[in-house]
């Protein structure tokens, strides 16, 4: 699958992410995948991935948008790693937008149907690694 197919997938799930629909949202996600919320505090099953995006949003109080920059995929044995800039824009406590860089990573599996669904959705890439 082409970088340019996974870009449009995760652009796909930052649009329905700003837009609150995260039913859509879970479309992308596969049932036993999981979602790291927080350093600490990591997501499992789209039920619980679905209440954690809830959450997430209103904690930004419905303001958040995401956005993608460069783009790296690995792919093999039926799955992919996409590590990718992620760029948050947010409310701060003043109500002041402040527009924050991450190196994400993700993982994808491919399905018999054809779909390539999310199994990992690691927003905060490698600095889980600093949090500790």
């Amino acid at each position: 699958m082409s970088t340019h197919a996974f870009r449009q997938i995760i652009e796909a799930c930052d649009k329905a992410i700003t837009a609150r629909d995260f039913d859509l949202l879970m479309t992308y996600y596969a049932e036993d995948a999981a979602l790291v919320v927080k350093p600490g505090l990591i997501a499992t099953g789209k039920e619980n991935i679905r209440k954690a995006f809830v959450a997430i949003s209103d904690y930004f109080q419905g303001q958040l948008v995401v956005e993608q920059g460069e783009m790296q995929v690995i792919e093999g044995a039926g799955n992919a790693l996409v590590i990718m800039e992620t760029v948050l824009h947010y409310p701060d406590e003043e109500g002041v937008f402040v527009t924050m860089s991450r190196r994400a990573t993700y993982v994808f599996r491919h399905e018999a149907d054809g779909r390539w669904v999310c199994t990992i959705d690691n927003s905060y890439g490698t600095d889980l690694l600093n949090a500790q």
